[in-house]
C-alpha cells in the first residue's frame, strides 16, 4: 500500500462534478478523473443497481465492447466487500492484468491499467474515491431520475431486441444441426452422437444466457414491493403512522426494471407526502399488476389536506418519461387518494416518429448544438464538459442514428424539429 498527498480544492471540485453530472457517463468521468495517479487504457463499473446498463464504460473499446457480465461476476466473486486486489483475471475475452475495487454497495470497478503486472497504487485512496461514486449511483437509481429513466428504457428495449434476434438466430442454427445429425441417413454413430449432445448443450446454455440476462434487468413483483416495504418502513420509522401494505400476487408478469425503479422512488415520493399531513395516521399502500400495467394505489382517511400541486410536480417528469398516468383526489375531511398506473411496455413505435427518440436526454442537447452550427469546443464549453465527451456523444448520435457524417445526423434533427 502506499499513500499521496491530500487531495488539492481542484481535485475535489473535479470529483464532485465526476458524482454530480449525468448517470449514464459517469464511467467516462470517472475514468478522466483518476488517469493521472491511475493509469489505465480501460474502465468498467458493474453494477445491479443499473437496470438495462449494468455495465458502464470507458476507454479502449476493443477491451470493453467485448466484457461480459459472467466476466465481471467471477471478478467481484473473488473481491471482498469494501476492498480489491490487482492479479489477472479473465476480461474481454482474454486474461489481463486487472485493478479492481469491489464497494460495500456491491458496486465493482475494474481498471486495465497501462502497465501490465503493477499492482495498484494508492489502493486505498482508489476504494475511497470508488465508494464516494458508487454511493452517488445508488442514491441516482433509486431516486429514479428522469433521465435515468429515459436511458434505462431505451437500454431495455435495445437489449430486449438484441437477445431476441440473437436467440432467434442461434435457436434456428443449433435446431438446424440436431435435426441432420439427427437423420438416419447418416453413417457415423458416434460423431452424430457426439455432435448432437454439443448442440443441446450449446442451445440449453442459449437459453440459459437468455434467462440470466432478463433476470438483471426485470424484477418479479412481490420482489419489488419487498423493497419498497422495507424503504418506507425506514422512512417513516419515527413517524406515528399505521401503514397497511397490498403487494401484488406472485403469478404476476416480471416488471422491467426501470419501471420498478420508478414505481418504488414516486410510490416513496408519495407516502411521504401523505405522512406529511397533520393528523394523518394511517396510509394504504397497494400495487396491482395485470399483465399490462402496474398500478400503484396510495390512500388514507386523513383530513384532505395533501399538498397536491407540489407532489405532482415531483412526479409528473418521471411519469411523462414512462408514460405513466398520475392522478390525485383531495377531499377535505374525506381523506386522499394517488394513483400512478405504469404501462409494463414501451408504446409502439410508429413510422413518424423521429430516430431522436433513440437519443438519450444528453445526445439530444449535443444534436442541437450540432444543428445550431457550433463546433465541438464551442459545444463543450456550452454543455460544460470536455471536447473528448463531446467527440464520444457525437459517435454515439452517429451509431444510433444511423447515419456516418455529422451533416446526416444534423439534417434528422432539422426535420424533426
Amino acid at each position: 500500500m502506499s499513500t499521496q498527498p491530500p487531495f488539492s480544492a481542484d481535485q475535489l471540485r473535479a470529483l464532485r462534478q465526476v458524482i454530480a453530472g449525468p448517470l449514464f457517463e459517469i464511467a467516462h468521468r470517472l475514468s478522466q478523473f483518476l488517469q493521472p495517479r491511475w493509469p489505465h487504457s480501460a474502465l468498467v463499473i458493474f453494477t445491479r443497481e443499473c437496470t438495462g446498463r449494468p455495465r458502464k464504460v470507458a476507454g479502449d473499446t476493443g477491451i470493453v465492447e467485448a466484457v461480459t457480465i459472467s466476466e465481471l461476476e467471477a471478478i467481484k466473486n473473488d473481491a471482498r466487500p469494501a476492498g480489491g486486489y490487482s492479479g489477472t483475471k479473465q476480461l474481454g475475452g482474454q486474461a489481463r492484468w486487472i485493478w479492481v475495487a469491489r464497494d460495500t454497495t456491491d458496486t465493482l470497478l475494474v481498471l486495465v491499467p497501462r502497465t501490465p503486472g503493477t499492482p495498484a497504487p494508492y489502493d486505498e485512496e482508489l476504494a475511497s474515491i470508488f465508494g464516494l461514486v458508487a454511493t452517488s449511483i445508488r442514491q441516482q437509481v433509486e431516486q429514479a431520475s428522469p433521465d435515468y429513466l429515459a436511458e434505462s428504457r431505451a437500454a431495455s428495449a435495445e437489449r430486449a431486441r438484441t437477445i431476441a434476434e440473437l436467440t432467434a438466430a442461434h435457436e434456428a442454427s443449433l435446431a438446424a444441426i440436431l435435426s441432420a445429425l439427427r437423420s438416419r441417413a447418416l453413417d457415423d454413430a458416434r460423431a452424430r452422437v457426439t455432435a448432437r449432445e454439443s448442440a443441446t448443450a450449446a442451445l440449453l446454455a442459449l437459453r440459459s444466457t437468455q434467462t440470466h440476462d432478463r433476470d438483471l434487468s426485470e424484477e418479479a413483483p412481490p420482489h419489488a414491493f419487498k423493497l419498497l416495504r422495507r424503504e418506507i418502513d425506514s422512512l417513516l420509522r419515527d413517524r406515528n403512522v399505521d401503514l397497511e401494505y397490498i403487494s401484488p400476487p406472485a403469478s404476476g408478469r416480471p416488471i422491467p426494471g426501470e419501471i420498478a425503479y420508478a414505481a418504488r422512488a414516486m410510490t416513496a415520493t408519495g407516502t411521504l407526502a401523505f405522512a406529511a399531513q397533520s393528523g394523518s395516521s394511517r396510509i394504504r399502500i397497494g400495487w396491482y399488476c395485470d399483465g399490462v400495467s402496474l398500478t400503484v394505489d396510495i390512500r388514507d382517511q386523513g383530513p384532505g389536506t395533501l399538498d397536491s400541486d407540489t407532489l405532482r410536480r415531483q412526479l409528473d417528469p418521471r411519469a411523462r418519461t414512462l408514460s405513466a398516468d398520475v392522478s390525485i383526489e383531495v377531499l377535505p375531511n374525506w381523506g386522499s387518494s394517488l394513483t400512478i398506473a405504469f404501462p409494463l411496455d414501451p408504446p409502439a413505435a410508429r413510422s413518424h416518429e423521429p430516430l431522436l427518440a433513440e437519443l438519450n436526454a444528453r445526445e439530444r442537447e449535443v444534436l442541437a448544438q450540432l444543428s445550431s452550427g457550433k463546433r465541438n469546443k464551442a459545444i463543450a464549453d456550452e454543455l460544460q464538459i470536455s471536447e473528448s465527451t463531446v467527440k464520444f456523444h457525437v459517435g454515439r448520435i452517429l451509431k444510433k442514428l444511423g447515419v456516418s457524417t455529422r451533416g446526416e445526423a444534423i439534417a434528422i434533427g432539422l426535420q424533426s424539429d
